[in-house]
């Protein structure tokens, strides 16, 4: 079943974004991200048996603080 998954991720700058959106491509499962919000501080990942803890995680290592927003059944 798909997932859309929101994550709140703290991207300071350009490279910050790059690198969390590099992250997140690499994560297996993932069919569609992109980033959202105000100031593109949302990373929006789409997929089927992503594991979000799991991102997070990888995300908190890699670039810096990462929350969960949200997980919901994506819509077709």
């Amino acid at each position: 079943m798909k997932q859309k998954i929101v994550l709140g991720v703290q991207m300071n700058c350009q490279k910050c974004r790059r690198k969390a959106l590099q992250v997140v491509a690499e994560t297996d499962g993932v069919s569609f991200l992109g980033l959202e919000g105000e100031n593109k501080e949302r990373v929006v990942v789409i997929g089927d048996g992503v594991d979000a803890a799991k991102l997070v995680g990888r995300l908190k290592k890699k670039v810096g603080y990462t929350a969960i927003i949200s997980v919901a059944p994506a819509d077709s």
